[in-house]
């Protein structure tokens, strides 16, 4: 019973509506926090710093609350860098994107995980969570070399498609670190931009760059050429499906 009302006209609405308004959500708060930059960052900076030795700590957590709502991961790794210098700063920005890819992905699974499969249909979203068994850790990781998306918007889709917490954990580790390494260093070298730390971050940046866009032309073609074999094997089975039908008016004939 709760299938056939899931997939009635009403239910399938009502999952819409549900992503449609967590979207809108997520959209207008990245234009407050990230375009119209409604959160002062180097106050909150300044507050940071005032707290001492923990001070770093408390940069990581309130760091990672503050991607969740889309400040720029480049301000805040860059101000981890100016407060901490190059070494702390890069493992308390890394602690902070960990941290944001866990809230963000939770919050995601739980407004958008339901409706998601239910819109999909269930032979869809079986396809897509062995597709996530086998490959979600790789795509995290590959999303977070390419440049230009964001890391929290990412991890939101993420969690509604059902990326496991744990695959969210280690793909942000191992591939949010060379970007947190650049961010952190470019903020640690502000005032001293030709200093060779400067130079190695704008190296490690053009690197990771370039095998982001790889990655991401690679799983593009991976994924248009699985499509394209999904259709063959459809459009097979319908024509054998078609022969054998017709067999029997030719016999007769």
């Amino acid at each position: 019973m709760s299938d056939d009302h899931d997939f009635s006209p009403i239910g399938k609405r009502r999952h819409i509506v549900r992503l449609a308004l967590s979207v809108a959500f997520l959209l207008a708060m990245f234009y407050l926090v990230a375009i119209a930059r409604v959160i002062d960052v180097e106050s909150v900076r300044d507050m940071i710093a005032a707290t001492g030795p923990a001070a770093p700590l408390v940069y990581a957590v309130v760091s990672a609350a503050l991607g969740a709502v889309f400040v720029p991961g480049t301000i805040l790794a860059a101000g981890s860098g100016l407060l901490f210098g190059p070494l702390v700063g890069t493992f308390v920005t890394l602690g902070s994107a960990v941290g944001t890819a866990i809230v963000t992905s939770f919050l995601g699974r739980r407004a958008g995980r339901g409706s998601t499969r239910e819109l999909l249909g269930a032979e869809r979203a079986a396809r897509i969570d062995a597709q996530i068994e086998r490959r979600g850790l790789w795509a995290v990781v590959g999303q977070r070399f390419v440049p230009g998306i964001s890391d929290a918007l990412a991890s939101y889709a993420f969690g509604a498609f059902g990326v496991p917490l744990w695959q969210m954990v280690v793909g942000s580790l191992i591939g949010s670190a060379p970007r947190a390494f650049v961010y952190t260093a470019l903020g640690a070298s502000i005032g001293e931009l030709s200093a060779p730390l400067a130079y190695s971050a704008i190296a490690v940046w053009c690197v990771t760059a370039i095998i982001g866009a790889f990655a991401a032309h690679r799983g593009y073609r991976s994924w248009r050429g699985r499509g394209a074999g999904t259709e063959r094997e459809a459009a097979d089975a319908t024509e054998s499906v078609g022969r054998r039908g017709s067999q029997p008016e030719h016999i007769a004939s």
